[in-house]
């Protein structure tokens, strides 16, 4: 029983990972908390569901669904964001327009596709279950754990060892340098916003196949996760954001093991209290990524 939630944990704790990644990407570069990160998630997994309903093969629906929700991030920088950066508009007001973006992309969804849970077509995805002894992983739960490291690994490679990568960590640390440096700025953080809403928006997908569950109230419910994970990692540590990620997709797994679904949410939110309080900074410290 205890293998079997642990392997549960590692993997919603995959899926979790590439959400919040995304939230401290964005955070890392720019320190602003992206609210609307959270509807780019529900619009990309609707996306694949309607591109799955029109026929295409999971595989292609995916892929595309996910290059969406990095344009959709691109989109959403230069009309939500860029706008205040050059009024120098500080870190609030954009918080608020993230916030506004939100809604309007929630809204616009919600007028197409209707306000009820829809679900994947059946025979959409495999559906077999492998036996190890009493631990049982099915077919889905490793292609998704495998879509979900294989994303993270990529993005660890383009961090530290692309011109990308370089780029992208000479602006979180001085955005002025960086300019002084012959950075463009814009450009880099066009890209940030792609990569962040592409790993947000693959992330919306693999959970919607996970539960076979597509709503477009499914982002507000891991929104407040994904802000925790990344304060639990440490703010603006990718590192981090996995590694808290982790933590609380294993304790929610065993607190439904062993007090119940109705307590999951509790025991891991007091569990992330504990810790905070314990190592106030997150589990890595803070700003790893400018180190990464």
């Amino acid at each position: 029983m205890l293998l079997q939630q642990c392997a549960n944990g590692i993997f919603l704790g995959a899926v979790y990972a590439l959400f919040a990644i995304g939230y401290t990407l964005v955070f890392g570069v720019l320190d602003i908390l992206n609210l609307a990160h959270a509807a780019i998630f529900m619009a990309a997994a609707f996306v694949a569901l309607w591109l799955v309903g029109l026929g295409a093969p999971i595989v292609f629906a995916i892929a595309l669904a996910i290059v969406f929700a990095g344009l959709l991030g691109i989109l959403l920088d230069r009309v939500a964001f860029a706008p205040l950066r050059k009024r120098n508009a500080g870190t609030l007001v954009p918080l608020i327009s993230s916030i506004g973006a939100a809604i309007v992309i929630e809204g616009v969804f919600r007028g197409i596709f209707g306000p009820d849970e829809r679900r994947f077509p059946e025979g959409s995805f495999v559906s077999t279950q492998f036996h190890f002894g009493a631990l049982t992983v099915g077919a889905l739960d490793l292609i998704i754990l495998a879509t979900a490291l294989g994303l993270m690994l990529v993005l660890s490679y383009v961090l530290r060892a692309t011109p990308l990568g370089r780029d992208i960590r000479a602006v979180a640390d001085d955005r002025i340098a960086a300019a002084l440096l012959g950075i463009n700025l814009e450009r880099t953080i066009a890209l940030t916003f792609f990569i962040a809403s592409a790993l947000g928006g693959a992330a919306g997908i693999l959970i919607g196949l996970q539960y076979n569950s597509v709503s477009t109230d499914m982002g507000g419910r891991i929104e407040l996760k994904g802000l925790a994970i990344i304060i639990l990692g440490g703010m603006g540590s990718v590192t981090g954001a996995v590694v808290g990620a982790f933590v609380l997709g294993l304790v929610e797994t065993l607190a439904v093991a062993w007090i119940g679904s109705s307590y999951r949410d509790a025991v891991a939110f007091g569990v992330m209290f504990v810790l905070l309080v314990l190592r106030p900074q997150g589990l890595l410290g803070k700003r790893a990524l400018r180190a990464a």
